[in-house]
């Protein structure tokens, strides 16, 4: 029988810097109202010409991982890269990433579950190395919002909240049952699936449509959230996957030893932490200096968290996501 661990974390940010207050001088808005109601103070924004696309900055990740999993690429046997803003409409990002480190016809496959997105990848891997598949897999969460956005007044309630970035794992087998991923648990729900979205162009509206009607009012190429009705959602999605990994485990919120929440809203994970009686210390947080940056963002903290020092062998580490679709998650892991 074998299991799935990390063994190697990494992860990528640009170097532009995008404060508040920067976004004071292009959109009505504040410092003040943005801290209020995300949390956020700054995020990372692709630069035209830096070089940088939602596959490169995974790949950069993805190196930083792979060596400090003591492996070379060639040692990877399958790429699963998860993103809601891949670099092109098809294929999917995962075959860049195969290419560009070189693995000869490494199977590579792209996961579009938006913040969800990384936990899924995650299960995923774990239930192919658990059937003794695959032995290294590579785990990629990235995405370029930046580019996408409706960088107005108008916009103001969806582009202050995203940013860029990416983070990467190396998945593992093992043979000890007591160590990696204990569990995971995955869900959906379809019918809000318009509540948090971008649905033009899409099947039923292709670009030549949108081009031939020429019309400045339509935004439907611009993300939609339906903000007060997500984060009522998330809050309590949040709050019963998280549980169930807890039962499942046999943990009890004490023994948390670091949740990672995906960095949607600082006030969700407040009140996640508050749900569960955690310590300060017991969650970790960046979504202040990198915003949301949804299938990035857990791997992206699991990272920083581990450079810190903040995940060491034994940890319990609980992963929890919510987002579009909607869809959401929570994985268990004896680090």
């Amino acid at each position: 029988m074998y299991n799935s661990k990390i063994t190697g974390v990494g992860k990528y940010l640009p170097e532009n810097i995008v404060t508040n207050a920067d976004l004071e001088k292009i959109m009505e808005t504040s410092d003040e109202w943005i801290q209020e109601r995300t949390g956020i103070k700054e995020r990372r924004h692709i630069v035209k010409g830096d070089g940088n696309s939602t596959s490169v900055m995974g790949i950069k990740a993805a190196r930083i991982a792979i060596a400090r999993a003591g492996l070379e690429p060639k040692e990877i046997d399958f790429i699963l890269f998860a993103t809601l803003s891949p670099d092109y409409y098809f294929p999917g990002s995962g075959v860049l990433v195969q290419e560009a480190l070189d693995i000869p016809n490494c199977p590579a496959m792209d996961i579009r579950m938006q913040c969800s997105g990384f936990v899924y990848a995650v299960a995923t891997a774990d239930q192919f190395i658990k059937t003794g598949m695959y032995q290294n897999i590579l785990v990629i969460g990235s995405e370029y919002h930046s580019g996408g956005l409706d960088m107005t007044t108008r916009g103001r309630n969806i582009s202050v909240i995203f940013g860029d970035g990416a983070g990467a794992v190396v998945m593992s087998r093992t043979t000890n049952p007591s160590e990696g991923i204990l569990s995971s648990h995955l869900y959906s729900q379809g019918k809000y699936a318009e509540e948090l979205s971008l649905i033009g162009p899409n099947t039923g509206r292709w670009v030549p449509e949108i081009m031939a009607l020429n019309d400045p009012e339509d935004i439907s190429y611009y993300p939609y959230m339906n903000g007060q009705f997500v984060f009522k959602n998330a809050v309590v999605r949040f709050a019963e996957v998280i549980q169930e990994g807890l039962e499942k485990t046999g943990w009890n919120s004490e023994q948390i030893g670091l949740l990672i929440p995906h960095q949607a809203n600082l006030r969700i994970a407040q009140f996640v932490q508050k749900k569960f009686r955690l310590r300060e210390d017991q969650v970790y947080n960046n979504i202040q200096r990198y915003g949301n940056t949804t299938a990035a963002s857990i791997p992206i903290a699991l990272t920083e968290a581990w450079e810190e020092g903040k995940v060491t062998e034994g940890s319990k580490i609980v992963l929890a996501a919510f987002g579009s679709g909607f869809t959401w998650g929570s994985v268990m892991i004896q680090w």
